[in-house]
């Protein structure tokens, strides 16, 4: 069966966040857009699923863009998810704990998280009174001016004026920018902080720089969690889309982008049905794309490297509980570093990160919590099994040993659990198509950092008419980054034609 479109014409494969935005704004600046999905919902990776009245979240840990009259917020706005969205501001990101009781509480005030630091070790006072001061200079950064316009259309004039903005934070970002925080922690004298420092943003090898940004955003109220969840934040843009006239096709996934005389004009489906439209923009997995959904000719060397192993991913393992008490007096997110290692998944393990959303009273049943713990895993460990019966047995195991060390943060809590649910990264490939079920992407690093600011090519020379938008083509991914590249790529296509680009609220 064929199906044509005529006319200014849009194909987006895949509903995640960064495809919702390019159909919004495609519709918003009239073209006819349609979006095809290989899932049952909208949101990609995110997302949240519910099991026996938990809901569980695969995603959304803070969000810039939560303030109002800040950065990314006017995006949101356009998007229709402010303002009635209402958002949780933690005083705290988390917290990092030792066996002997010692914590690091990492608040988003700089001026309360120096006072805290200093107590810990006031030997290091100069080196901590350094970091504050960064995390106070970047309140005033506005991330969004990396992400605002395309970089192949900025012309000399715009180059200039962002350079202007910039020029505050070359020093800052320069310095901070280039060290990650495991790097930072052995600067510290304090063999508590060396310890605990690395854990202090999620993962030790991000830039400090990327830290700082995050903690002067929650203090300035930008960086809230989104009550409902990360299911329910996709499952608004999607809303927008359908207002704006837009169309999705759930559980239709594409197997070719098809092309004609070197120009993308149209997708065929696993059920053989084909369609078409004057422009085709991928919004799903990269390699899946470059790899499978296009023909190999049309994907230049350069761009094959990125995929040849040597830039890093995020695959995780995601054990997720549903328990029968009220943790809402715990804090929120706590990385215990252990007195032993323990082997999960065939690595050892000197921490483990716990977390809980009780502030969400909407994920949990009343008087009980949702508990998780995330850890980054290999993936040729779980695709080594997959498929066999030993794949879920693992999946059994790893989670009791989890179970375990949590009974020791939180005494007597085996009793309390009613359910497990576990997530590995052949999960997240399943049902989302990432490569090696990478939850982000390109993991940000100091080596991917110059990477996410200029971003990974969205067309391919011998290609016309393609597009390619979305976490793998910004390295670091993140939810406001990839709606910005479902924004820009149509800006782009509205310069192409020679026509106003068009944004606007509901």
């Amino acid at each position: 069966m064929v199906k044509r479109n005529c006319g200014g014409t849009i194909i987006i494969i895949g509903a995640g966040i960064a495809g919702l935005a390019a159909g919004c704004y495609a519709q918003m600046n009239g073209y006819r857009s349609q979006i095809f999905e290989m899932h049952d919902r909208p949101g990609g990776l995110c997302t949240a699923w519910r099991r026996q009245g938990f809901v569980f979240d695969g995603c959304i840990h803070y969000l810039f863009g939560s303030g109002q009259g800040q950065p990314f917020y006017r995006l949101w706005e356009e998007l229709g998810v402010v303002p009635h969205q209402q958002f949780v501001h933690h005083d705290e990101l988390l917290r990092v704990s030792e066996p002997h009781g010692k914590t690091l509480i990492v608040y988003s005030n700089p001026d309360r998280l120096e006072q805290h630091l200093k107590e810990l070790s006031p030997v290091d006072r100069r080196l901590i009174s350094d970091f504050c001061t960064g995390i106070r200079t970047f309140t005033h950064f506005d991330l969004s001016l990396l992400q605002q316009q395309p970089k192949a259309l900025m012309q000399l004039g715009n180059w200039g004026k962002l350079a202007r903005k910039m020029l505050p934070f070359v020093c800052p970002l320069a310095r901070w920018g280039n060290l990650s925080a495991a790097e930072f922690a052995d600067r510290f004298q304090d063999p508590f902080l060396r310890h605990a420092i690395p854990q202090m943003f999620g993962w030790e090898s991000i830039p400090v720089m990327v830290g700082m940004s995050l903690l002067a955003y929650m203090h300035t109220k930008n960086a809230g969690f989104p009550l409902g969840g990360s299911l329910q934040f996709a499952q608004k843009i999607a809303r927008r889309y359908r207002e704006l006239g837009g169309e999705i096709h759930y559980e239709s996934q594409v197997e070719k982008i098809l092309i004609e005389k070197h120009r993308a004009n149209g997708v065929r489906l696993y059920d053989n049905e084909k369609y078409f439209a004057d422009r085709i923009i991928s919004a799903c997995d990269g390699h899946n794309t470059l790899f499978s959904l296009l023909d190999r000719q049309y994907v230049p060397r350069e761009i094959k490297r990125y995929y040849d192993g040597h830039l890093p991913i995020h695959s995780q393992l995601q054990v997720s509980l549903g328990v029968n008490r009220d943790l809402s007096a715990e804090p929120h997110w706590t990385t215990h570093l252990l007195a032993e290692p323990v082997v999960i998944a065939g690595e050892e393990r000197y921490e483990i990160g716990v977390k809980h959303y009780c502030f969400d009273p909407s994920l949990a049943p009343l008087g009980k919590s949702v508990l998780m713990v995330v850890l980054t895993t290999n993936y040729e460990y779980w695709q080594r099994i997959y498929g066999r019966s030993i794949y879920d047995a693992e999946e059994i195991q790893e989670s009791q040993i989890i179970i375990d060390l949590l009974e020791q943060f939180y005494p007597g809590i085996k009793n309390d659990i009613e359910f497990v649910d576990v997530a590995t990264p052949l999960t997240y490939e399943r049902y989302t198509g990432n490569w090696k079920g990478s939850s982000c992407g390109w993991l940000l690093t100091k080596q991917t950092l110059p990477l996410s600011i200029k971003g990974l090519p969205k067309t391919l020379p011998k290609l016309r008419n393609f597009y390619s938008i979305g976490q793998w083509v910004e390295p670091g991914g993140s939810v406001p980054v990839v709606a910005m590249s479902g924004r820009n790529i149509i800006q782009q296509i509205c310069r192409e034609d020679k026509q106003t680009f068009r944004a606007m609220t509901p």
